[in-house]
């Protein structure tokens, strides 16, 4: 399928490698020309390269953190008008509610609710004057379905969800369609991570903890990176203007709900 985008700008943040990556390959993959962005240099660097050969299109990497007022300006400077604009960053340390201070949620929130708000704000003005844009933010299935050890998370996202449930209604009568993709557990070093927590804390194997985490998914699996970001596309796509203000799940069945 044509998305009808070939030509496109985009900034994709946290993308030099799992869902990120994911959804910059499927961006590119549809002749859109992307800036990227990521803390790594080396690791960012290597992607651009990689994708920039494997596709034909222009890819800036800049490596910032996203999550600050500096790493967003050199994001911003670089590409000031995207067409396109997908919010990433990874999420925080799990715990139990009595670990988290005060401190610990406004890290949360600027890094997962803050930040992407930041940049949608930066970006909107720009493309309601062109008449078209899409912006899509990677947040988590926790958004429906609360995972207790991710109380930050939750909160954090939580917050962003609201935030554009209003906004994404207001501008899409200008072209511009905002969406959230809420991805289950995927292959990346975040799932890594959360096995490992598990292990750790159930004293078993990493591959049991694994074992244990995929029997919670009706598909019995972990998703793929690159179907992450086919569906990221679709979303920046021509073909997805009448999708407005939506939560999408990817996460294999596992949030068991009939709406």
């Amino acid at each position: 399928m044509d998305l009808g985008i070939r030509g496109k700008t985009a900034i994709v943040c946290a993308a030099s490698k799992g869902l990120g990556r994911g959804c910059a390959e499927a961006l590119a993959e549809a002749g859109v020309d992307l800036v990227i962005n990521a803390r790594n240099a080396h690791d960012l660097e290597r992607a651009a390269d990689d994708i920039s050969a494997k596709y034909n299109v222009g890819v800036n990497p800049v490596a910032a953190d996203i999550t600050t007022e500096e790493g967003r300006r050199l994001v911003l400077n670089t590409l000031p008008d995207p067409d396109i604009l997908i919010t990433n960053a990874g999420g925080p340390p799990p715990g139990i509610w009595s670990d988290w201070k005060r401190d610990d949620f406004i890290k949360a929130l600027d890094a997962n609710m803050l930040s992407p708000i930041a940049l949608i704000k930066a970006v909107l003005p720009r493309m309601i004057e062109k008449k078209w844009g899409r912006i899509v933010n990677i947040t988590s299935q926790s958004v429906k379905s609360p995972i207790p050890v991710l109380g930050l998370s939750n909160s954090a996202r939580a917050g962003l969800t609201g935030y554009v449930a209003g906004t994404s209604r207001q501008v899409a009568e200008f072209g511009v369609n905002i969406n959230n993709l809420l991805p289950g557990i995927h292959g990346t070093d975040r799932a890594v991570a959360l096995d490992k927590g598990v292990a750790d804390s159930q004293g078993i194997s990493m591959d049991d903890a694994y074992k244990q985490r995929i029997a919670t998914i009706p598909a019995r699996r972990y998703g793929h990176p690159d179907e992450f970001g086919k569906m990221c596309a679709f979303l920046c796509s021509e073909h997805a203007g009448f999708i407005v203000g939506q939560n999408i799940l990817l996460d294999g069945g596992q949030v068991n709900t009939t709406l």
